[in-house]
Formats: C-alpha cells, structure tokens, sequence
C-alpha cells in the first residue's frame, strides 16, 4: 500500500492492457515477508517491490528482473516536536521504526553514522512490524517520534487534525525529510531509488513487457496529475486509507518513472550502502547486469 502501487490499481480500474489479456488483477501484500513468497509461487507476472527486495530474491536464483524505478522519495521523521529538523536532532530520543533489518531502518542507519552517530546507542529505536502500527504508536501518544514512508504520514497527519482523534493527540510534524538528509550526507542528490516494478514471468514476450511499461508510466503520470482522483479510486481498494491522505502523498511524494538500465548508477551506489551495513539486504552481492531489465 505504497505510491509504487498507485499506478497498477489505475490500469486495472481504466481497462489497460486488454490487448495482450483479458485478466488483469492486483493483488495487495502487506509484509515484505508476504511480498517475497509471492515473488516465488509461480502466480505473479509483475510485481511492486522494493528495489534492495529484487536485487535480493534474484541474487538468491529467482527469475526475476527489475523494470523500473518510480519511487524517490517518501521517507521522513514524524514528530511532535517541530523544532527537529536533520537525523542528529533526534539523538537520545525514542524513535519508532518500521520494518527492523529492512530499507527504512537501514537508510536511518547509513545517515545516522554519516552524521557521526551510533544508530545502536545514541537513538532508542521501538521496532514495530509496519509504517501503519508506527502511526498508531504516534496518534495514542506512546511515543513522540517515528520514521514513516508515505502514505502512512499523511494518514497520520490527517488523522490527528480531525475530531475525535485532535482530542487525545497533540499535533504531529513532517519532520526531517530523509532523502534531503541522504543528498546532503552523502553528497547525492536528494533522492533514494526505494521501489519499483520487477518482472517475475520470464515467459512473457519483449512486446508483453513494453506494454506493461508503457501502461505503468502513463498510469503512473495519470496518479500525478490527478492526485484526488486517484485518492478516490485507491481509497476503494486500500480501505486502511482515507483518500484524502492518498490524495496528501501522492502529491508530497518523489514519483518518477526511470527505466533500470537508466537509473542503475544510482540503484549500484544505494545497493552498496546497504551492502556496507547488511549484505543480507540485497543477497550479499550487488546483482549482475542482467538483473536490469533492457527492452
């Protein structure tokens, strides 16, 4: 329930594809856990993944390959405190963090020793299964900080600027944005290849797959340039969601469509930061050439 699957439920809501089939279907998983067993059961033809997740499963023998990049950018802090600003700020502080061992926790990681920090002791991390139940923890006031990806902070946003909820919990504030903080640590620029589309069928034909590429981007510019229409038609699917808070993230979100084989230099540069603090993340090597899928 990412801004990387917004475009699919557009295509199957505008009847694309009908050319090359008559059953086009989404399908929503909810863990990355849930998400690499149905990578491997033989049902999937495309799939919306986290990047470091494909380079995983095919470093590990899945055949699978990596179509685009369309997600840049929808990590930030979420706080009640509106004066902190940069990762460094959030030292000593309680911060409740998504998916343990995975993208989210690990980007926090990278920037915090690139701001001279031990991210094991001079942060007290509370891990919790998902960017929703860190919401959660956020608008009951069990905790005062957190890292959340779109859309999950405009949910919580909205959320707590409406009655009853505005009667138990105090203001919250987009805080530090992380990929401005990944551009100025790491002297990059301000942006972070964090999901695309992956291709799981390898019977699929060339022609196939540039359909589906083509009907993706047009899908996902649709999203863009249509955010409350397209809060409408998600919020029918992703029913945790309110379409105005999808509505929020499309249009605060980094949403680029970039084919692999363009944005492999930046997809090689994260891959090695995530290598450097667990090579688990990606299968422990950065993937060969063929994973970038070239039409």
């Amino acid at each position: 329930m990412a801004s990387v699957s917004n475009p699919l439920m557009r295509m199957v809501s505008s009847g694309a594809l009908t050319d090359i089939t008559d059953s086009l279907k989404f399908e929503l998983w909810r863990t990355p856990d849930q998400m690499r067993a149905m990578s491997l059961n033989g049902n999937v033809d495309f799939i919306a993944t986290p990047t470091n997740v494909a380079a995983n499963l095919y470093n590990r023998g899945a055949d699978i390959r990596l179509l685009n990049v369309s997600v840049w950018g929808i990590l930030w802090m979420v706080s009640r405190d509106n004066s902190l600003k940069t990762i460094a700020d959030f030292k000593d502080k309680e911060i409740a963090m998504p998916f343990r061992g995975d993208m989210p926790d690990i980007i926090f990681s990278t920037l915090a020793k690139s701001s001279g920090l031990n991210p094991k002791t001079d942060f007290n991390l509370r891990y919790v299964a998902s960017p929703l139940d860190a919401m959660q923890l956020l608008i009951m006031r069990r905790v005062d900080h957190a890292l959340l990806a779109e859309p999950a902070i405009s949910m919580a946003l909205r959320k707590t600027q409406s009655f009853p909820v505005k009667m138990i919990a105090p203001d919250l504030y987009r805080s530090a944005n992380l990929q401005d903080e990944w551009g100025r640590l790491l002297k990059r620029q301000s942006s972070i290849p964090q999901a695309g589309m992956a291709v799981l069928n390898s019977a699929l034909s060339s022609h196939e797959i540039k359909r589906f590429n083509d009907e993706y981007r047009k899908a996902t510019q649709w999203c863009i340039d249509n955010p409350d229409e397209a809060g409408q038609l998600i919020g029918k699917t992703v029913k945790m969601l309110t379409p105005e808070a999808i509505s929020d993230s499309i249009k605060v979100s980094q949403i680029r469509v970039v084919s692999a084989t363009e944005a492999k230099s930046d997809l090689e540069h994260f891959f090695s930061m995530l290598h450097q603090e667990t090579p688990a993340l990606i299968g422990g090597t950065l993937p060969s050439n063929s994973f970038y899928y070239t039409e």
